[in-house]
């Protein structure tokens, strides 16, 4: 009888009982599999024509997931010690990594932007106008904090030489990239998060600059969202529409502000200002207050389009003199210019405000990853093979997520990386895909850069850090567990690789000489290297290397002259738990409730 026609096939490893159907599933023989932990105890077939010897369907099973195990596979006959069961747990977790947990992948959805679509990624300030409030910017137009934006965008053409130009106002900028990039094999989610993190990052590094006398109050958050572009006439329309907006933004704001500077108060501005259309706006500027629109500066009225190494300002960027005066943006994006773009019709607007929702009543993690970390850690020399700092600034960067955004109930991180769980019925972004994934990875990110001299007060930041995130559904808290247990599975794996990765290291042997000595050794094999050869035990490395670290509200009761307070108070607490195990939910169960 073949494999696929088991219907039911129940495991022990070590004492952990694993059950499940096989019907249309290929079986991957696990990494790691230690024969004297595994004992079949049913196989049920699909049928009752199919009729087999239970030790039969045994021995076949066994000899595809270890074929070079013996086909009689005993429990332990003597009673194991903590250490030693300790060690048989992590054992089963590296070799249920890839056969158990790594399904929960498949609910990442695929977003790539197709050809010949052009790519524009929009980047704005979220809450700006508390943001300026907060830090005293001048109104209507602070022309620093314009130009802190104008330099955070010259910088992001220089890291990504794939972005053509950019245009920007405001607290906004659109990033516009060549017809034919393959970066990042075209995947929204990855361009999205990478764009917004680093134009957050940057923005927290140049503020010295603009404003040496200001304090950042609290990380700026900053959201995105990707546009597609069918052709270049479109993106004509769109550019025209950011421009648009621009002009009366600025005419409204410039109106509303003298108002208010000369007595009225802000709803009564908003009150006269009602109706009114742009001629006669130019008109109360020039009659009441001396001011000829047209004479303010370009960057306030027009915007800045920014190339490579210049910013350039243009009554009309979306118009074919702008484009004909820059002979790139036909080369790098094609050829098909409308001669002029008079009015953004409805259909392109409906389309470029468009929006994917995540799906509803389901749990969505949103997984932040650090962008070339390995270059980043070894640029500012962290320690190997984990720097206790920077995990902990990691964790004070979630920590900050929580605090500010109360629909994230739980985050898990290790390493660079950290996944965070929102409630299944949150209304966050209004479960708008891209809005909740660029705010949670912005102020990750913003807090992160503003942490640093916090954990790294000898250590001057050499270059902006940056992450990139991905939001994804899982339909119910089954499903959730396994995701967790999965990552939480990973830190282990990674972990001890690492830990005997850097010994090796650190007692001589060359990168290359360590990696091939690794090469094929299961989890057993390690940690025997690490206690003969290292006196490493490993169960005894601190739980945040070996566990990872995990971050939620608790309940804590307070005392005040001896007696215990009835209101519990709450708390973000940073605990170093097994997750995969259920005890870790049954003695917390607000968390997901």
């Amino acid at each position: 009888m073949p494999l696929h026609d088991i219907e039911t096939l129940t495991l022990d490893y070590g004492g952990l009982s694993l059950a499940g159907p096989l019907v249309g599933r290929r079986l991957r023989p696990p990494p790691c599999l230690p024969s004297e932990l595994v004992a079949v105890k049913e196989i049920q077939p699909r049928g009752s024509a199919h009729r087999r010897s239970f030790r039969s369907l045994k021995e076949q099973f066994l000899r595809l997931v270890s074929p070079s195990a013996d086909s009689e596979f005993k429990k332990p006959q003597r009673d194991r010690s903590p250490d030693e069961k300790q060690l048989d747990r992590l054992y089963r977790f590296t070799a249920m990594a890839k056969s158990k947990y790594e399904y929960v992948k498949e609910f990442e959805v695929r977003d790539e932007v197709m050809l010949p679509n052009l790519i524009v990624v929009r980047v704005d300030g979220r809450d700006f106008r508390t943001f300026c409030a907060e830090h005293k910017f001048k109104r209507p137009n602070d022309e620093q904090a314009l130009n802190l934006m104008n330099l955070c965008a010259i910088k992001m053409l220089k890291k990504f030489p794939e972005i053509v130009f950019s245009y920007g106002f405001s607290d906004e900028y659109s990033f516009i990239f060549e017809k034919l990039t393959k970066i990042h094999s075209r995947r929204a989610s990855k361009l999205l998060s990478l764009i917004v993190s680093l134009f957050t990052s940057l923005y927290v590094a140049e503020w010295k600059e603009f404003f040496p006398d200001k304090e950042l109050k609290y990380p700026p958050t900053f959201r995105g969202k990707v546009i597609p572009c069918a052709t270049v006439e479109v993106l004509q329309h769109y550019l025209a529409w950011r421009q648009t907006e621009c002009h009366m933004a600025n005419q409204y704001n410039t109106c509303l502000w003298e108002l208010i500077e000369n007595g009225m108060l802000e709803k009564e501005a908003h009150e006269s200002l009602k109706g009114t259309n742009k001629e006669q706006k130019n008109e109360l500027l020039f009659q009441r207050f001396g001011i000829n629109y047209k004479s303010l500066p370009q960057m306030f009225r027009q915007g800045s389009c920014v190339f490579k190494e210049k910013v350039v300002h243009s009554k009309n960027i979306a118009g074919k003199r702008f484009w004909n005066e820059h002979p790139s943006l036909l080369k790098d994006l094609g050829d098909g210019i409308a001669e002029s773009i008079s009015r953004v019709g409805r259909d392109y607007l409906r389309s470029f405000e468009f929006e994917n929702k995540l799906l509803p009543s389901t749990w969505i993690v949103v997984r932040v990853d650090g962008h070339h970390f390995h270059g980043f850690s070894d640029a500012h020399e962290f320690e190997k093979p984990n720097d206790k700092q920077a995990l902990k600034l990691m964790n004070e960067c979630a920590v900050a997520v929580l605090l500010k955004i109360e629909d994230v109930i739980f985050a898990y991180g290790q390493s660079d990386e950290y996944s965070f769980i929102l409630k299944k019925d949150t209304r966050f972004c209004q479960r708008k895909s891209s809005d909740v994934v660029s705010v949670i990875l912005s102020l990750f990110t913003a807090t992160y850069a503003m942490k640093w001299k916090t954990f790294f007060p000898q250590k001057e930041l050499q270059y902006p850090p940056s992450f990139d995130g991905r939001a994804v559904c899982y339909p119910d808290t089954k499903i959730l567990h396994d995701y967790l247990a999965w990552r939480q599975v990973d830190c282990h794996i990674n972990n001890l690789n690492n830990t005997c990765f850097w010994s090796l290291v650190k007692s001589g042997k060359s990168t290359k000489e360590a990696n091939l000595a690794l090469k094929s050794t299961l989890a057993k094999d390690k940690c025997e290297l690490l206690a003969k050869q290292y006196g490493i035990v490993y169960n005894t490395l601190p739980p945040m290397f070996r566990w990872g670290s995990s971050v939620f509200w608790e309940d804590v009761s307070t005392e005040e002259n001896g007696a215990s307070n009835e209101i519990a108070q709450r708390r973000v607490v940073v605990k170093h738990s097994d997750i995969i195990q259920s005890s870790f939910w049954e003695a917390n169960p607000s968390i997901l409730a």
